[in-house]
C-alpha cells in the first residue's frame, strides 16, 4: 500500500470503526444459519491429552502469582480465537444471545412503540397496532418523561438503556409518565408488556397503478409468511409487476432465502448449492408452486445487500428471471452453523460456501485473521466504483454465462444487470449542515406536533399526498426554522438541493403518520435514482 493510500485510510479510521461495528452487527444478524447438528467437546490434542489451552488455564489457576478470573480470560480468548478465522465466524457470549437472535426470530417482549430520542426526550412516533401501548392509550406525539418513577427526559440517557427499561418479560408491568400536548400535568400510564412482532417487510404498497413495491430488510423466521401476505394483498389491489427491494438487506436464514426464491421460478430450476470442506454438495431446486413465476420482476440491490439477499438475486439472475438493478452487492458467500455451548453462549462457525446456479461463488476475497475486509466498501468508494461501473474489473476466470446468454461474474458480490451510480450533485454544504446537525429531522417532529390532528387522521398514500401538497410553504418554513437553529440559508445551495430537501421533509413527516415506512418510501421516489430506473424498466415512470 502506498503512502497516499495509507494516509487516506488514517483519515477514514473514524468511519471505518463505525463500518466495522455495523458489519459486525449485520453479520451477526444475517448469516445463513443452519440448525446445529454437532455437540461441543472439551478441547484436546490429537493424542488425547489436554490441549495447550486447557493446560495453560490449569497452570494459571494453580500457580499464577496473583488471583485471576479465568472465566474472563476464556471469554477474551474465545473472541481472539474466532478472529483468526474468516470474517463471519464469531463467538456470541451468553449475555448477547437474546439481542443477536431477536431480529431473526421475529419477535420480542416489550411495550410496542416506535420512538425517537433526537431531542434527548423519548418521542413516540407510533404504536404497534393492537400492542400493549396502543391498548394503554399511548398516542403518537406523546413524550415519555418518566419510567417507573425515574425521570428519563433531558438526562442524555443512552437509547439502549431506555430500551432496556421499556422491554421486559411479557405479563410484567411498566409505568410511564407521559407529557401530552394540551394537557397540563403528566399522564401516568401503566402498560402490560407483551409479545411484539418484528417485521421483515418495511413497506409493501402499489407504487404505480399495476406496479407493486415490496422492501424487505432481513430474512427472519417469519419472512416468507410476511411476503406471501403482502403479495396476496397487492395482487388484490391490481399488481401485475413487482419491484422487490433488497437494498441494505444484510441477509438472514438460508431456508427463507430458498423459500422466497422458489416463489419466482418454475419447477426444476437450481436455486443455490453449498459445498463443505469435504466437497459434499447440497442443492436446492424450485418446486414449481411459486406465486410469482410469470410476474414481470425487478430486484434492487446495493453494496450492503448481503448473504441471503445475494442468494435470491444470484438465483434469479442466473435463471434469467427478472432484472437486477443497483450497485454491486456486499459479497458474502459463506454459510454458518450456530452451535450452542453449555453456558448459553454459542459459536457461529463457517461450515460451507454457497454457489449460485451457474457455479459462481460470490464471496469477496479475505485473509484469515486479516483486517482489510472491513475496508472493502471504502475501497470501492475511493476507487470510484460507486460512481461508475467502468471502474469495476472482473477477471475472465470469474466469467459465467446464464442459460439465456447473459454474462455474469463471481468473485465478490452480485453485479447488477443495470448499474445505477450514486448521485451527489444535489448534496450541497447547506444540505449536509441541515442533516448533519439533525435539524431537518427535528423540524419534521415539530411539524408533526403542530399538525397532530391532521397527521393522526391520515390512512392512505392519497390522503398523505393531499395533505403534503396543500402546504406550499413547507420548504420555506423549514429554512426559517433551520436558521433559528444555526444553519444559515444559502439561496444558491438551497435551490440546488430543493428536490432533495423537499422529498426528505415529506418522507420524515410521512413516517409520523400511521403509514410509517410505507409513507416514507412513497415520498422518496423522486430522489431515488435506482427506484426511478426500476419504474422505467417496467414501463411505469
Amino acid at each position: 500500500m502506498n503512502n497516499n493510500s495509507s494516509n487516506r485510510r488514517v483519515l477514514w479510521l473514524p468511519i471505518v470503526a463505525a463500518v466495522a461495528l455495523s458489519i459486525g452487527l449485520i453479520m451477526g444478524f444475517s448469516i445463513n444459519l443452519r440448525r446445529p447438528s454437532a455437540s461441543t467437546r472439551s478441547t484436546q490434542s490429537t493424542s488425547g491429552s489436554p490441549s495447550k489451552i486447557d493446560l495453560t488455564l490449569s497452570l494459571l489457576k494453580s500457580y499464577y502469582l496473583d488471583p485471576i478470573d479465568t472465566d474472563t480470560v476464556v471469554e477474551n480468548l474465545m473472541h481472539e480465537l474466532m478472529s483468526q478465522l474468516d470474517p463471519h465466524s464469531m463467538y456470541i457470549p451468553a449475555e448477547d444471545m437474546q439481542a443477536v437472535n431477536e431480529p431473526l426470530e421475529g419477535e420480542f417482549d416489550g411495550i410496542g412503540v416506535v420512538f425517537n430520542m433526537t431531542t434527548d426526550t423519548v418521542v413516540v412516533l407510533n404504536t404497534v397496532a393492537g400492542g400493549p401501548s396502543y391498548k394503554a392509550g399511548i398516542l403518537p406525539g406523546d413524550r415519555i418523561i418518566t419510567i417507573d418513577g425515574d425521570t428519563v427526559a433531558g438526562r442524555k440517557i443512552d437509547q439502549e438503556e431506555i430500551i432496556g427499561s421499556l422491554r421486559g418479560k411479557r405479563g410484567t408491568k411498566v409505568k410511564v409518565g407521559i407529557e401530552r400536548a394540551n394537557v397540563e400535568n403528566l399522564v401516568d400510564v401503566e402498560i402490560v408488556r407483551d409479545k411484539i412482532p418484528l417485521h421483515s417487510i418495511d413497506a409493501a404498497f402499489m407504487i404505480r397503478p399495476k406496479v407493486g413495491y415490496i422492501r424487505l430488510t432481513s430474512f427472519a423466521r417469519t419472512t416468507h409468511k410476511e411476503f406471501l401476505e403482502a403479495v396476496e394483498r397487492l395482487k388484490g389491489e391490481g399488481m401485475e409487476s413487482l419491484i422487490f427491494d433488497l437494498r441494505s438487506n444484510s441477509g438472514g436464514y438460508l431456508d427463507q432465502a430458498i423459500l422466497m426464491t422458489n416463489e419466482f421460478l418454475p419447477e426444476g430450476k437450481l436455486m443455490v448449492y453449498t459445498e463443505d470442506r469435504a466437497g459434499r454438495r447440497q442443492s436446492e431446486y424450485s418446486r414449481g408452486n411459486g406465486t410469482l413465476t410469470d410476474l414481470p420482476l425487478v430486484v434492487l440491490i446495493d453494496d450492503y445487500s448481503a448473504s441471503s439477499s445475494e442468494i435470491v438475486a444470484g438465483a434469479l439472475q442466473d435463471n434469467d428471471r427478472g432484472t437486477i438493478i443497483g450497485r454491486r452487492s456486499f459479497g458474502k458467500g459463506l454459510v454458518q452453523n450456530q452451535i450452542p455451548l453449555a453456558d448459553g453462549s454459542a459459536l457461529r462457525l463457517t461450515i460451507a460456501r454457497y454457489y449460485t446456479p451457474t457455479g459462481r461463488c460470490i464471496q469477496k476475497p479475505y485473509t484469515q485473521g486479516g483486517s482489510d475486509y472491513v475496508f472493502d466498501i471504502i475501497d470501492r468508494y475511493e476507487h470510484g466504483e460507486m460512481f461508475s461501473a467502468d471502474s469495476i474489473r472482473f477477471a475472465d476466470s470469474l466469467k459465467f454465462v446464464t442459460p439465456g446468454g447473459r454474462t455474469v461474474y463471481g468473485g465478490g458480490g452480485i453485479m447488477p444487470d443495470i448499474f445505477v451510480p450514486i448521485d451527489t450533485t444535489d448534496m450541497t454544504p447547506y444540505y449536509y449542515a441541515a442533516t448533519g446537525l439533525n435539524v431537518l429531522y427535528r423540524y419534521t417532529l415539530d411539524y408533526a406536533d403542530r399538525h397532530r390532528e391532521a397527521i393522526n387522521s391520515i390512512r392512505t398514500i392519497d390522503q398523505l399526498n393531499r395533505f403534503l401538497d396543500s402546504d406550499s410553504r413547507l420548504l420555506d418554513d423549514f429554512v426559517a426554522y433551520a436558521e433559528r437553529k444555526g444553519v444559515a440559508p444559502v439561496a444558491k445551495e438551497i435551490a440546488t438541493s430543493k428536490q432533495l430537501l423537499t422529498s426528505m421533509l415529506r418522507a420524515y413527516i410521512a413516517r409520523n403518520t400511521e403509514l410509517q415506512d410505507v409513507g416514507y418510501f412513497s415520498q422518496i421516489i423522486p430522489i431515488d435514482e435506482t427506484l426511478t430506473r426500476a419504474l422505467k424498466e417496467l414501463g411505469a415512470e
